[in-house]
């Protein structure tokens, strides 16, 4: 999943319509769906492209961004696939097993959004030390 705003978008979009629609999916666009169908919440949303593209979500009107959100959720699955960082693959193993995968990985974008934050503040790359940190204090609550 690269590309711009509006790429990102489309992807999420193409990706549901194609599934509605019955059609062959890309192990991509397989997990964009699988993302989408555990959030029932953005299915009206996500159905209507026009909406869909061109939704703002300022953080000064307290809205979230679906596409964010379910975006975090794929970058999730991926380090724990990849065990990148080094692990992260345990960590989301056992907070999956305790609380869910969504509660889990609700749970693990703070830590994710915080790492990212701090980040683009300084104007570096994400510390991973520090992430892996966030993820084992929650672990260990």
């Amino acid at each position: 999943m690269y590309g711009n705003r509006d790429q990102i978008r489309t992807q999420f979009v193409d990706a549901w319509h194609k599934a509605q629609a019955g059609e062959t999916l890309t192990d991509l666009e397989q997990q964009l769906v699988d993302v989408i169908s555990e959030h029932p919440e953005y299915h009206e949303f996500i159905k209507d492209r026009e909406t869909a593209l061109t939704g703002e979500f300022p953080p000064e009107l307290g809205t979230s961004n679906p596409f964010l959100h379910m975006a975090m959720h794929l970058s999730l699955r991926d380090q724990a696939r990849t065990d990148r960082p080094a692990g992260i693959r345990e960590l989301h193993q056992g907070l999956c097993a305790r609380f869910g995968v969504m509660d889990a990985e609700h749970r693990m974008m703070e830590c994710l959004g915080q790492t990212l934050w701090e980040a683009q503040r300084s104007n570096s790359a994400p510390d991973e030390n520090a992430y892996l940190e966030c993820l084992k204090r929650l672990a260990s609550r």
